[in-house]
């Protein structure tokens, strides 16, 4: 074909609706901002939102042409901003990832010129890693472990108000098991009932903490549980369910404080489709043994890449337009075409008019965004191959 069977993202075309030959390229777009960012949310419809150190929060209604630099938060000037959820050009709530009161939540109604402090860490040693929404009003957050148990919050409310969850197995797999707070995206929710699943690392190795619904018999003293509310009181709006999460090992890279999974994706329900997940060791990024794992389709467990990725990656997603998943990391970008088993190192095209580095120094994914240190940000483009 024109283009030369080049592989996803700077290398396999798709075809469009029309029938003509699409090629992806990275377009490296303007942030006007130097600061680190880890925080991307692709709400749709032109409208973005990114994250990072020094309070900073940036906004796209365009596509990513024109990136708007929010107000920063009053007492956020110093916060690093791990995670944001956008819910529409208006309206988006942020988490800093920190000890303690550095882990806070604010949310902007009126397009980021205001925020309000909705949610600030009640645990001294607590550190928040990850926040994800399954729709605009119910969402997780999820914390390095507290008493020996990692910390699973949620809302009912949009964000306003936040409790606890009631959760079996969420003990630590040892005293420096923890979460990382890469890309916000080692937490992820079950397509099918919103449960949340999430991964860690460190010296004991890797783990996946599934998270499954299990049901109370009310007429027989069973349990019922307000999951997540703003008046866990009110009975007539509790869930009837307990958090039970189901501890896999995973066989990722070298057991460390700086190694483990640090990011997992999938497509479909967790439970019954596929997922993926990547990792390695941030302190030698070039390491690439042990980066990633799959879920294999039965749910026997979760098995090596047979060709890991190039090096540790912090973020990993699923492109439904190309049926492949991409991850990024620090010395690199890697694709896999079936399900995570195999991955390619993909590398700037000079023909596609990309940047020499192009693949490189990204930190996390919301497709079609990317985002890394020192203001980087790209976007993943689709566009006719004209040549022949």
């Amino acid at each position: 074909m024109s283009c030369r069977n080049r592989i996803f993202a700077f290398a396999v075309c798709a075809v469009g609706l029309a029938g003509a030959p699409l090629c992806a390229q990275w377009q490296i777009l303007n942030s006007g901002t130097t600061a680190d960012l880890r925080g991307i949310d692709n709400v749709g419809r032109g409208v973005a939102w990114a994250s990072g150190t020094n309070g900073t929060v940036l906004r796209t209604e365009d596509g990513g042409y024109l990136w708007q630099r929010c107000t920063v938060p009053a007492g956020a000037e110093k916060l690093d901003f791990r995670g944001i959820q956008g819910f529409d050009a208006n309206t988006a709530i942020v988490m800093s990832s920190g000890t303690g009161d550095l882990s806070r939540l604010y949310k902007t109604t009126d397009g980021c010129q205001t925020w309000k402090l909705v949610f600030t860490n009640p645990d001294k040693d607590g550190f928040w890693d990850a926040m994800k929404f399954a729709d605009r009003q119910s969402g997780f957050l999820l914390g390095d472990p507290v008493g020996g148990s990692f910390v699973v919050m949620g809302t009912y409310d949009g964000g306003e108000h936040w409790i606890k969850a009631r959760a079996i197995s969420l003990e630590a797999e040892g005293s420096d098991s923890g979460v990382f707070a890469a890309s916000n995206s080692s937490l992820l929710l079950s397509a099918k009932t919103n449960a949340p699943s999430f991964v860690t690392g460190g010296t004991h190795g890797a783990f996946f903490y599934g998270g499954l619904y299990q049901y109370g018999d009310h007429g027989k003293g069973g349990n019922t549980y307000c999951v997540a509310h703003a008046d866990p009181e009110s009975s007539s709006t509790c869930i009837p369910s307990l958090l039970a999460f189901q501890v896999l090992p995973l066989p990722l890279s070298a057991k460390n404080a700086s190694s483990g999974a640090f990011s997992i994706g999938s497509v479909g329900d967790l439970m019954q489709y596929r997922a993926v997940a990547v990792g390695g060791d941030y302190t030698k990024p070039a390491l690439s043994d042990g980066t990633a794992v799959y879920l294999d389709r039965q749910f026997e467990g979760w098995l090596p890449a047979h060709a890991p990725p190039h090096g540790y990656r912090s973020a990993v997603a699923y492109d439904e337009a190309a049926k492949t998943w991409i991850t990024v990391g620090p010395n690199g970008t890697d694709i896999s075409t079936d399900d995570g088993r195999n991955w390619k190192a993909v590398h700037p095209d000079a023909a596609l008019n990309e940047a020499a580095d192009a693949d490189r120094g990204w930190n996390a994914l919301s497709l079609p965004y990317v985002v890394g240190p020192h203001g980087r940000i790209g976007k993943l483009e689709f566009q006719p191959d004209e040549r022949k």
